[in-house]
């Protein structure tokens, strides 16, 4: 049975999101871009129109499921701090939508799409294209990165699926 996830890398300057349909190990990329917001608007509003973006996805393709990227936190706390604002907004976006949440750090997606957790950029880029049979890199590495969570989530469903499976042989 097919499901369409929604992937999402949150940031108060750009959110990237992607579109998956997911059937078992089968992929189809349905869209893919990034939510850009000015530096010069307040927060509030930054998050406002991440918020708005996302239902806007949400309501053109319908997705059961999202998958989040979760925040790496690195010496720059500001940035983790406007990371954090976006992932909120994101994350109101598809709880109202009553999408089924899953939230991964970037090694675990990285593990998932690429097979190391410590994969750089332009190798999960190469992996997502291959795996959803792109004929481009998807642009920008916003994008990709919400692409590759959506792979990752439509990964840990199969996984979860034959767990339950072994359990009631």
């Amino acid at each position: 049975m097919s499901v369409i996830i929604l992937g999402i890398d949150p940031g108060l300057a750009n959110t990237g999101w992607g579109v998956v349909e997911s059937d078992g190990a089968r992929f189809r990329c349905l869209a893919y871009g990034c939510i850009r917001t000015v530096a010069a608007q307040g927060t509030a509003v930054r998050c406002r129109a991440v918020h708005d973006g996302l239902v806007d996805v949400i309501g053109r393709y319908r997705p059961a499921e999202a998958a989040l990227e979760n925040i790496y936190f690195n010496r720059n706390v500001s940035s983790a701090m406007a990371t954090g604002q976006a992932r909120g907004a994101a994350l109101v976006a598809a709880a109202a939508a009553d999408l089924v949440i899953g939230e991964y750090g970037p090694g675990e997606i990285k593990l998932a799409v690429v097979g190391s957790g410590s994969a750089d950029k332009a190798q999960v880029t190469y992996m997502v294209r291959t795996i959803l049979a792109l004929d481009h890199d998807p642009k920008p590495d916003h994008a990709a990165d919400a692409l590759a969570a959506a792979i990752c989530h439509a990964n840990q469903r199969v996984a979860r699926a034959r767990a339950r499976e072994a359990e009631a042989s």
